[in-house]
């Protein structure tokens, strides 16, 4: 037996009716809607921000993130947990998994992305660690209720993170040349 069936196993040993009933709600802040919401509300509030580089890297790392989590699923093409042990009914492929990668993805890129935004957070930054802390929660929420491995989640959070730090880095590299200015071509020699 692997450690994602012993994980899997001891998970479902250890399942309450409270935990059914708030693991679901919880696991919907890493859907594909409020993730949806949450990518689009923090572009728009970057642009009227006149924040355009922190917009594309929240709209566009958030987009492309999408793509290579469905590309990597296609090309792993893992399959799920047995059915006995799922509270949700899912059937598409299970590595990596999507809610880990994503709201790593969408929430880690936010926090970027609004702290140069939003003066409020600037001055309380100890808040940013409730991004790690939702993100490592929604994906325990997909191997308690049965749909991932444990190898899945943490996949998703090892990719979705190793992306957000590839943006950012892109989006420092952008903002830095843009705030040299346009390179003046006719230099005297």
């Amino acid at each position: 037996m692997t450690i994602d069936h012993e994980i899997t196993n001891w998970v479902v040993d250890h399942r309450t009716g409270f935990g059914d009933r708030i693991v679901p709600l919880i696991t919907h802040l890493g859907s594909t809607p409020v993730l949806t919401a949450v990518a689009v509300a923090v572009t728009v509030l970057a642009l009227m921000r006149g924040r355009p580089v922190e917009a594309v890297m929240m709209g566009g790392g958030s987009a492309v993130g999408l793509g290579l989590m469905i590309a990597l699923k296609h090309t792993f093409g893992r399959q799920r947990p047995p059915d006995v042990t799922k509270l949700v009914a899912i059937d598409s492929f299970s590595f990596p998994s999507g809610h880990s990668m994503m709201s790593a993805v969408v929430y880690g890129l936010a926090a970027f992305a609004l702290v140069p935004v939003w003066a409020w957070l600037r001055g309380h930054l100890a808040v940013l660690w409730l991004v790690p802390a939702l993100v490592l929660v929604i994906g325990a929420t997909r191997v308690y209720l049965g749909v991932h491995w444990a190898t899945d989640v943490v996949a998703g959070w090892l990719l979705g993170t190793l992306w957000v730090l590839v943006c950012v880095a892109v989006a420092r590299s952008v903002g830095r040349r843009r705030a040299r200015g346009p390179v003046d071509q006719f230099r005297p020699t």
